[in-house]
């Protein structure tokens, strides 16, 4: 089985479980193994950090349970608390693995640009206080699209075996006081999106030339990059497979 996920990132201490942590990958196993009988483990299709929040997270897991999915959905989401909840129930082949049958993810960014903070906004957006040239920032963006060695924009803990990935799209539009960024690759490294968010902010700000993004992205050295932006600002927004169903398309996004 599948589920689809959206919970609130920071709420808790990310996904993966942890000793004594409270974590999305640890009540939803609780209250799966509730509705199951027995131990259930899950597979995601991307850790996320503490902080960060999902859309559309999908994780699969095996069970000898049979249940229609309307129960599963019920069943689970009764014991989850309000800040996670199952959106979508969907039966998978046996080969079918969340996280290394996903064709693409994608993730959203936003951006706060106001000159004071702002409490509805707080754990929902990074907030820039200075202001941001979006064109300017569109521009440098330009140069990260590809197949490229991200290695500039990778956390040092990346367990990743390859720094190799093929970033598809990094659009950034403006929506009032938001600068919202999607980004969508075939997958991600540990940081990516934020390291990579932080570097557009640096060029917005007028901190470096358009084309230090390039020069940064050549460089492969993250010591010569802009520091890593908020996790509050970062959304996963959907990952995308090769089904029969709708699990794999690109959910409605409530996000602005």
């Amino acid at each position: 089985m599948a589920l689809r996920l959206a919970y609130d990132g920071p709420a808790f201490q990310g996904w993966q479980t942890q000793p004594g942590g409270r974590t999305g990958q640890d009540l939803v196993e609780a209250a799966l193994a509730t509705m199951a009988g027995h131990p259930v483990a899950t597979v995601c299709a991307g850790r996320t950090d503490a902080g960060v929040h999902a859309v559309a997270q999908v994780v699969h897991f095996d069970t000898p349970t049979e249940r229609p999915d309307g129960a599963w959905l019920r069943g689970v989401n009764a014991q989850l608390p309000p800040t996670i909840a199952v959106q979508q129930v969907s039966p998978v082949a046996p080969d079918f693995h969340a996280r290394f049958g996903a064709l693409r993810r994608r993730y959203r960014y936003l951006i706060l640009r106001t000159p004071t903070r702002h409490p509805l906004w707080t754990g929902r957006a990074a907030w820039v206080y200075r202001p941001l040239d979006a064109d300017r920032m569109r521009e440098a963006a330009g140069a990260l699209l590809g197949q490229h060695d991200f290695s500039a924009f990778r956390s040092s803990q990346c367990q990743a075996r390859s720094p190799v990935r093929v970033l598809e799209r990094l659009d950034l539009f403006e929506r009032g006081d938001l600068l919202v960024l999607d980004v969508q690759a075939n997958a991600f490294l540990h940081h990516m999106v934020r390291n990579l968010a932080g570097a557009l902010v640096w060029v917005g700000m007028g901190r470096r030339p358009v084309d230090w993004t390039a020069e940064v992205l050549a460089g492969r050295d993250r010591r010569l990059a802009a520091p890593t932006l908020a996790a509050q600002g970062l959304y996963l927004t959907g990952v995308e497979y090769v089904l029969d169903n709708d699990l794999g398309s690109w959910p409605a996004l409530p996000v602005p």
